[in-house]
């Protein structure tokens, strides 16, 4: 983390983690993929259950953040206990926040689709599907915090071992469980959400295996909550929560706003979020690399390394967002394609896509910048940031382009919002990230 050459660091940091993340994201593209023959409706409910799907991998990346710059600067100081304390709490956290969706499966599930359709069988295809989910959700916030842990000692490939292995799972259990083969009963969309939860159950053991028995740098001994960790967590995490978590009721907003247009449209913006995670997801597991080693170099004064960590960053993350951008330009109708889209998912999907990702321009800067705000211990700034691009703008623009009654105008929202947290993200990138590294 201190020597070896910034780009080939990255480069080794965030491969693995980019390729757990978007094997991560397949979970619900795999859902997604089964569920779509089955019929529409089951297709628009796990689309309306996305956002609480978010939420529960926001929490868990979000606090994962927050253990993986405590972990990391710890190591960088030397101060071997309390980056032990660090992961100890990180893993209390995690069941303490799976109590939270545990609690929602059991009694929210029904309300939360009842606000978005009155569709009685969407409901119940949404409510058999998320209730499961979040009920057995433990597995995912464990792994999840797991993975930050190796990410901070740089063991990455343990991400991607425990990651790959959960998703060859559930890409077994998913057609046996929906459709019944192999003498199993046909479970329709209850099956996708028992093979999603059982696949990240077993990863998450087998990442605590591989936890205990080769990362050595980090020892798990005890389960004793040690609130100045817990706090310190959360200063730096809950930003990173709040960020993801307000993209789930942006999604959630948005789905009440093209609803008035159709529930087509609705579906459309669903299939795009599981889409998107192709492109956005390489750019956070860039970040997520980025974190710790910027807080390591920080916090062992190796200014230089922590700027170049930054600027490599920033480089790679918008060459990534700029070949999305052309995938999406060149290849919007095959991508609906995976889900069985209907033409006329395809004639208001396709302009959707291709609109939209003309913001891709801006978001790969945008999500490293904030990320170096988390990295140097201010939370606040990349908050500042997500209440911009997806309060502040997004919803309020998305709102009134739709009073035009023109859907295509909508979408537009999305590349404004990205335009308007440009220019907070680099003023503050300049006079906050670069100022306090050199300082």
């Amino acid at each position: 983390m201190g020597t070896k050459k910034i780009n080939r660091l990255l480069f080794e940091m965030s491969i693995p983690i980019m390729i757990s993340m978007l094997v991560q994201a397949l979970y619900n593209i795999i859902d997604s993929y089964f569920v779509s023959q089955i019929n529409e409706d089951a297709f628009a409910a796990v689309s309306l259950a996305f956002p609480v799907q978010y939420m529960i991998t926001g929490l868990a990346v979000g606090t994962g953040v927050g253990i993986n710059a405590l972990l990391s600067r710890s190591l960088g100081q030397k101060k071997f206990e309390r980056a032990n304390r660090a992961a100890e709490n990180g893993l209390i956290l995690a069941v303490f926040h799976y109590l939270i969706f545990l609690v929602f499966g059991l009694f929210l599930s029904e309300t939360f689709f009842k606000t978005q359709t009155d569709a009685a069988r969407i409901i119940s295809y949404g409510v058999d599907y998320i209730s499961i989910i979040t009920t057995f959700s433990v597995g995912t916030f464990v792994l999840i915090t797991v993975e930050r842990i190796f990410q901070s000692t740089g063991r990455t490939i343990y991400t991607m071992i425990t990651q790959i292995f959960g998703v060859v799972i559930n890409i077994i259990l998913d057609p046996i469980l929906i459709f019944g083969y192999l003498g199993a009963p046909a479970m329709g969309i209850r099956g996708a959400a028992v093979a999603t939860v059982i696949a990240q159950i077993i990863a998450a053991i087998l990442g605590l295996f591989i936890n205990y028995k080769f990362n050595k740098e980090v020892t798990i001994r005890n389960f004793k909550p040690d609130f100045k960790v817990i706090k310190e967590i959360y200063r730096v995490g809950l930003p990173s929560f709040i960020l993801i978590g307000i993209t789930s009721l942006t999604i959630y907003f948005m789905n009440i706003i093209l609803s008035g247009f159709s529930s087509t449209a609705v579906a459309a913006l669903g299939a795009y979020f599981k889409l998107r995670s192709f492109i956005f997801l390489p750019v956070f597991g860039l970040n997520n690399a980025m974190v710790p080693i910027v807080a390591y170099n920080y916090g062992a004064r190796n200014k230089e390394r922590a700027l170049e960590a930054v600027h490599l960053s920033i480089k790679i993350a918008t060459g990534i967002m700029v070949a999305g951008f052309v995938i999406i330009q060149i290849f919007a109708k095959d991508m609906l394609m995976i889900f069985n889209a209907s033409e006329t998912m395809i004639s208001i999907g396709v302009p959707a896509l291709r609109i939209i990702s003309f913001a891709y321009f801006f978001a790969g800067h945008n999500i490293v910048t904030s990320g170096s705000f988390q990295a140097l211990g201010n939370g606040v700034l990349s908050l500042n940031s997500s209440l911009i691009r997806q309060v502040a703008a997004l919803l309020p623009v998305a709102y009134l382009l739709s009073l035009t009654g023109n859907l295509n105008l909508v979408w537009l929202c999305y590349p404004i919002s990205e335009a308007v947290d440009l220019v907070y993200c680099r003023y503050y990138l300049v006079n906050f990230t670069y100022k306090k590294i050199k300082n």
